[in-house]
């Protein structure tokens, strides 16, 4: 009974602070009159104040159900004022533009829910700057969103693989490396975590305007400078360094981020003994030009090289069952060197024609050269483990009984240079509705290399690839036939791909009652063409993707927004998706298409006196011409044959607010499961069928030391399919992997928390943040498995999956400084 009448104590108090709370919210970012976020404005009311912060971003708290003016000063610029009458609870995105012209003078009694409206979720980059992150850039934030069970920079989401996640930055599309088969070799993510300003993610039943994958979109924008600032990390893991300014007539401001990454803590970690020698450096920059008041230029070029050399040594995995425990031995000679070269440039231009119309021009270009050489021999014994406790040798091997030996050759080398240009406009009419629209022009030329073989020994016979009816019925006949390795790719491609493509859409608000009432409708357009040496037979297609979303906002004092989207999300296929698991470019292959249907909820809500939001959105997923594949570690190869449909749907849960005070957290919860039908062979679970997953990002501090903050970063995710040997039927090998279990977790201790209660000239005062880190990953050394390696016994004729284990608990310093 006590219990029972505690928990509706509890409930009774969380339904009055939501019920009886007389607030209102305002947020937003204040722009300049080149629409660039100004920082240090103050923003006030009747003695309440807030400043916005680097990013231009403020929020305040105005009393519901009256008229209030909201003042924003500036000692560089004219004062602008803007009145609100808002009912309980409710929120306001408002974002000024402030000049040094002439004050403002306006009323707002309406909420703009831009990014509520059409489902994206904005993520605070300086969140994403203090977590612990093994991928070092935005990734790991996402993984506590959507899943993930790697540790490089790759998500999945709601079923897709890691191909179909569309990544911008200022508007441009990125790409990520062709040949990467595992997290380590890619070493660093595209985007610079220091150099970021907005950070907008979807999920699913996103706009026309985003281009065309199946599955989700992250809208990344880099910070336009309003002062002189620099920044410098180190860390066990590698060292960045940040520098940013403007020039004294204020038309031109740049930043620029040099990084180095050296994952060999990470890799030391691991089970396999190696000598690892990597280097993963790039430098970007991102430059801006005020023509006129009319005309901005953008230029964000981006030069990356990362090399891995790799040199396993040995390497001892137990698995099994308690009563019948298996080691695996393997004592490797050989190595792997590999290396990513990619340069990318791109140039972007803003004219404001008028009051309703803005055009942009934008021309980029990425090149890239891999890599991917090895000669790895690999002799590995089955063998028994000692379970007596009281042994010498308690854990090791006893007894051997199997043995073989693998080995793996690659030459494998790309180059591929990727050119677009494209026009996009804007037209506001009166803010009755708006028009968006877009073409695109995309030159795709790739030169592919592939010589790749493994030729397996079990016990003294060298294993027959499957695919082959070869008799084998030894030793009562001896083998007479062809000795062929296990494995054999040998291929070379010269393919380019003319793309055009292009999208419209529409947006309106309105009411119905006294509800408001948002609704988006576009459709994109997309023609493409194959061509290359020994390609004769390609076809040019053409596929058209309508989108639409309505979202609802009843005249209810709780603050909700209901949304309803759909559409068809073609995903034409780039050049890896156009090669088979033998190297064969097929032409033809069709695009993937996903009818998305997504539902949810958005609400605000206020908890302790402190802003909160629950998100829950349910979605269903219909796929056809859908191009099959096999997951290696995180190098997809696909049978480019669209024989298969699937399905997807499930149940995402966010809540997110300040658990404690002046710092926000946040807890999500997903449920999914996804299908696929091989030539009407019957359903499947799909690669990345993760059934349950869930994520913790939580943010504190010590009350009685309130310098040191502490960051977590939790994920629990159940098993994915743990995949099969190479040319196996998919059919036959349904097993999982273990459930994935990860925390992070960081410590920081700031020297400039209470700046502000220093003296004038106190050293200290030069800084924005000085700060020293302690990372534990992996907190509770969980032994994580990303895929299975397939070790074959002629004598029993038995496929064991053994897993390949992520790295375990490992420690690192961090040192940050900010001018």
């Amino acid at each position: 009974m006590k219990t029972k009448n505690k928990i509706s104590a509890l409930l009774f108090f969380l339904i009055s602070v939501v019920a009886f709370s007389q607030n209102a919210k305002v947020t937003g970012i204040v722009l300049d009159e080149n629409k660039n976020p100004v920082e240090a404005v103050n923003v006030s009311y009747q003695g309440k104040s807030t400043v916005t912060d680097a990013n231009g971003f403020y929020a305040i708290e105005i009393p519901a159900n009256k008229k209030v003016i909201l003042v924003y000063t500036h000692v560089a610029l004219k004062s602008a004022t803007q009145s609100f009458q808002l009912k309980p609870n409710e929120v306001v995105e408002f974002n000024p533009v402030i000049n040094n012209k002439e004050n403002q003078l306006g009323e707002v009694i309406i909420t703009n829910n831009k990014r509520r409206v059409s489902g994206i979720i904005n993520i605070e980059p300086e969140l994403v700057r203090n977590i612990p992150k093994l991928s070092g850039g935005v990734e790991d934030i996402i993984k506590t969103l959507v899943g993930g069970s790697n540790e490089g920079s790759e998500y999945s989401a709601r079923g897709g693989n890691y191909d179909e996640n569309l990544v911008y930055v200022n508007e441009i599309e990125v790409y990520r490396p062709f040949l990467v088969r595992s997290g380590q070799q890619e070493g660093l993510s595209f985007t610079n975590s220091d150099m970021i300003q907005n950070i907008d993610f979807s999920a699913g039943g996103f706009q026309a305007k985003y281009g065309d994958k199946m599955s989700s979109v992250l809208d990344i924008t880099y910070r336009n400078p309003k002062k002189f600032g620099a920044a410098l990390e180190a860390s066990f893991l590698g060292a960045n360094a940040t520098i940013e300014g403007i020039s004294k007539n204020k038309k031109w401001s740049a930043i620029t981020g040099i990084r180095y990454r050296n994952n060999s803590l990470l890799v030391n970690s691991q089970e396999t003994q190696s000598n690892y020698k990597p280097t993963f450096a790039d430098v970007q920059t991102n430059v801006n030009f005020a023509a006129s008041k009319k005309l901005q230029i953008n230029f964000l070029g981006n030069i990356s090289q990362n090399k891995y050399n790799y040199q396993p040594l040995t390497r001892q995995t137990n698995f099994g069952t308690i009563s019948d425990p298996i080691a695996l031995q393997i004592f490797y000679e050989g190595q792997e060197k590999d290396k990513y070269e990619t340069y990318f440039g791109a140039l972007k231009t803003n004219y404001v024609a008028n009051e309703t119309s803005t055009y942009k021009v934008i021309a980029s270009a990425y090149h890239t050269q891999e890599e991917e050489h090895f000669d790895i021999d690999a002799a590995y014994y089955l063998g028994e483990v000692d379970t007596n406790i009281g042994s010498e040798t308690f854990g090791g091997v006893t007894y051997n009984r199997a043995i073989g030996s693998q080995l793996n050759h690659a030459r494998n080398d790309l180059d591929a240079v990727i050119a677009n240009f494209e026009i996009k406009g804007n037209h506001n009419f009166k803010k009755k509705f708006q028009i968006d629209w877009g073409i695109k022009y995309t030159h795709e030329s790739i030169r592919d290399r592939i010589v790749e073989w493994e030729v397996i020994d079990s016990a003294g016979f060298s294993i027959n690839p499957p695919i082959y009816n070869l008799p084998h019925d030894q030793p009562y006949n001896p083998y007479v036939g062809p000795l062929v390795p296990f494995k054999n790719v040998r291929a070379t491609n010269f393919v380019n791909i003319n793309r055009f493509s292009g999208f419209a859409q529409w947006s309106t608000k309105t009411t119905i009652g006294d509800s408001q009432v948002w609704i988006n409708a576009g459709v994109r357009a997309h023609n493409w063409m194959v061509s290359g040496d020994g390609i004769s037979d390609a076809k040019s297609q053409t596929v058209f993707s309508p989108r639409a979303q309505f979202a609802l906002k009843p005249a209810w004092e709780k603050d909700m927004i209901f949304r309803f989207s759909t559409g068809l999300y073609y995903q034409p296929p780039f050049y890896r998706e156009l090669r088979d698991q033998y190297g064969v470019v097929n032409p033809n292959v069709k695009a993937q298409k996903s009818a998305h249907f997504v539902l949810s909820n958005d609400y605000n809500f206020k908890l302790w006196k402190r802003p909160f939001k629950l998100v829950t959105e349910a979605y269903y997923k219909s796929m056809t011409d859908v191009n099959t594949y096999t997951l290696e570690n995180v190098r997809i190869r696909y049978r480019a044959n669209n024989d298969a449909v699937a399905y997807a749907y499930g149940f995402d849960c966010r809540l997110n607010g300040e658990f404690v005070p002046g710092t926000e957290s946040w807890f999500s919860f997903g449920y999914m499961k996804t299908e696929e039908n091989q030539d009407n062979r019957g359903y499947i679970a799909r690669p990345t069928d993760q059934r349950l997953k869930f994520g913790i990002l939580f943010q504190d501090y010590m009350p009685n030391i309130p310098n040191v903050k502490l960051y977590l970063n939790l994920t629990y995710n159940t098993g994915l399919p743990g995949g099969s040997p190479s040319y196996a039927d998919a059919y036959q090998y349904q097993s999982r992997l273990r459930d994935y279990r990860r925390a992070d977790v960081g410590f920081s201790y700031l020297f400039t928390e209470r700046n502000n209660e220093l003296p004038d000239g106190h050293w200290l005062k030069k800084f924005k943040d000085l700060s020293l880190g302690l990372e534990i990953y992996n907190l509770f050394n969980t032994q994580n498995a990303i895929t299975n390696t397939w070790v074959r016994d002629a004598y029993t004729k038995s496929q064991y999956g053994i897993p390949n284990y992520m790295t375990t608990r490992v420690f690192n310093i961090r040192f940050t400084a900010k001018l």
